[in-house]
């Protein structure tokens, strides 16, 4: 059986979709078979991935108003390992029939069970904001990564994200589910600056053991591999931002393993 982990903070900018899509093509490397489902209305992990918006018929929103099912949105990439759930931006009166849905929190986690065996991971890109579309992923997931950015204010709105977990947290138990923090991951690191660690440290401070050893590191190979629709992994496979990331899913196995 494999795990669900959604990469969710309602702040904007701190590497969600850089993280999913990395992390992504880091475990595919370990052989793991992965989904990797983009939830943000901007579908910016679909076509990071190099998918063309206007290529696909039906994206995951058509599955949250159940016009489709989970099988047919779908798309199989060029890496074997890897399988997306694409996004694009929603079609209109697509919302409001999700949020008329009685049962609308958790339409994801009930799309997600007969898939859920086929793969080792299923990594839920978030959109920045703790909406329903958010909410529907935490409760679909067995765990959560926090993406947070090493920079000023970088705890600004952890606390409403904390809020909602304990929420989520809540209505999972009522069906004997758990859904954990399973790391926090500190992102963007500039090394020159000493603000940087400053942040490094109040994270571990308040976060403790949750947080991952590994630290992504700020570089421009990130952005340039963003604009060529591939992987940093794939991109720049030397460069520091890349083999921070293969040692990230190298953590995350070894955390999986350990639950």
């Amino acid at each position: 059986m494999g795990t669900i982990l959604s990469i969710a903070n309602q702040k904007g900018g701190v590497g969600k979709t850089t993280t999913a899509i990395n992390l992504a093509s880091s475990l595919s490397y370990a052989e793991m078979k992965v989904l990797l489902i983009d939830l943000d209305y901007q579908a910016n992990a679909t076509t990071c991935l190099g998918i063309n918006r206007g290529s696909f018929t039906h994206s995951v929103f058509d599955c949250l108003a159940d016009n489709v099912g989970v099988e047919e949105a779908i798309l199989r990439t060029d890496n074997p390992y890897i399988d997306v759930l694409p996004a694009r931006t929603m079609v209109e009166g697509i919302e409001e029939k999700i949020i008329m849905n009685t049962n609308r929190d958790f339409i994801l986690h009930t799309k997600l069970k007969d898939i859920k065996p086929r793969y080792d991971y299923i990594l839920i890109d978030c959109p920045p904001s703790l909406g329903f579309v958010t909410i529907n992923a935490m409760i679909a997931s067995d765990g959560i990564i926090i993406p947070v950015q090493c920079e000023f204010l970088a705890m600004d709105g952890l606390t409403q994200l904390l809020n909602t977990i304990r929420m989520v947290q809540a209505k999972k138990k009522v069906n004997m589910e758990t859904l954990t923090i399973f790391g926090v991951l500190l992102t963007m690191l500039d090394t020159r600056s000493t603000s940087g660690f400053q942040v490094v440290n109040e994270v571990k401070t308040y976060f403790g053991e949750k947080v991952f050893q590994t630290i992504i590191p700020r570089n421009v190979s990130c952005s340039n591999a963003t604009f060529y629709g591939v992987p940093v992994t794939e991109f720049s496979p030397k460069s520091k931002s890349s083999l921070s990331y293969r040692q990230l899913a190298k953590e995350v196995i070894s955390r999986h393993a350990e639950n």
